[in-house]
């Protein structure tokens, strides 16, 4: 196993939501509270990026084209020539949130989910966040509320299970997925890390999984990814990112779906944990692990604007 740092101190705030896009052999991840979208090109080492007016929490392809990104409380269409930006949703109406984490399931919806203000830290703070699905219809649907930081997401490959992540409570869940319709049922926590030393374990933040059903695990605090069995909820492994704490999210990638690229925050990184972990905010690429992701999915559905 290899770890190397590919774009150093990429995120001047909170490295995000890395997805592999398949068809271009590129990387996307977003720059949280930088309002910003980012292509990387592992080939050319080119980073294009595309700048918003709020804050993004993630981004996904759109099979019709451009890309579907969670901007403020908003979801958004990015036409990918134009970069012009077409509201789909708002949601959390009166409330202090944004979204935060999102993904595609199998059927091409997107799940996304959003987090209130940190206040007074992450395990205290209110529980204001809820979970949505967007529909391949362009309909919106609220799937789980009282969240406090909505974050990972992952199917696994028979789509008869989802698996996600609060980082609040510390915990990680598994439902019931029901692939016809998207619903979710059967709530079960598959691991609490609630109470452990937060050096060891963090803060559960973005998810992945490979094609073996096995949880890859982005730990906020604790400078690793651990690999988890949701069956058991049994650690499988645990990867150290050097030189970054914040570690907030991991996708395979790479021709063969092969290599792990990890992001990290660098946000209100105090002077002396930037003295000890210099390459906060930086993204990361995780070699000779052996084993593989599945291809990325994409929005499958249809554009259809908010009517004003």
């Amino acid at each position: 196993m290899a770890v190397e740092c590919v774009i150093k101190n990429a995120a001047k705030s909170i490295g995000e939501g890395p997805h592999w896009d398949d068809e271009t052999s590129t990387l996307l991840y977003v720059d949280h509270h930088e309002k910003a979208i980012h292509k990387y090109c592992p080939e050319s080492k080119e980073n294009s990026t595309i700048q918003l007016d709020d804050t993004v929490g993630f981004v996904v392809p759109a099979r019709k084209g451009g890309l579907i990104a969670g901007v403020g409380r908003c979801l958004v269409h990015v036409d990918g020539d134009s970069k012009k930006v077409t509201k789909l949703h708002e949601v959390d109406h009166g409330l202090q949130t944004r979204f935060n984490d999102g993904k595609c399931d199998p059927q091409g919806r997107v799940w996304a989910g959003t987090m209130g203000p940190v206040e007074p830290d992450v395990v205290n703070m209110p529980k204001i966040g809820s979970l949505y699905r967007l529909d391949l219809d362009g309909s919106l649907h609220t799937m789980v509320k009282d969240v406090g930081v909505s974050n990972g997401l992952a199917w696994t490959a028979d789509e008869k299970s989802m698996f996600y992540i609060d980082s609040t409570p510390r915990q990680i869940y598994r439902y019931d997925f029901e692939k016809s319709t998207g619903n979710i049922s059967n709530k079960k926590v598959i691991v609490d890390n609630a109470g452990k030393p937060i050096n060891d374990y963090g803060f559960p933040d973005g998810m992945t999984i490979d094609t073996e059903d096995k949880l890859w695990v982005a730990c906020f605090s604790a400078s690793k990814v651990i690999r988890y069995d949701p069956d058991t909820g049994h650690q499988l492994q645990s990867i150290n990112i050097p030189s970054a704490s914040r570690i907030t999210s991991c996708c395979f990638g790479g021709k063969n779906l092969d290599e792990l690229y990890v992001t990290c925050s660098a946000h209100e990184v105090p002077p002396e944990e930037f003295e000890k972990y210099p390459l906060s905010g930086s993204v990361f690429r995780v070699t000779q692990l052996g084993v593989k992701g599945r291809k990325a999915h994409v929005y499958e559905g249809e554009i259809k604007a908010l009517n004003k």
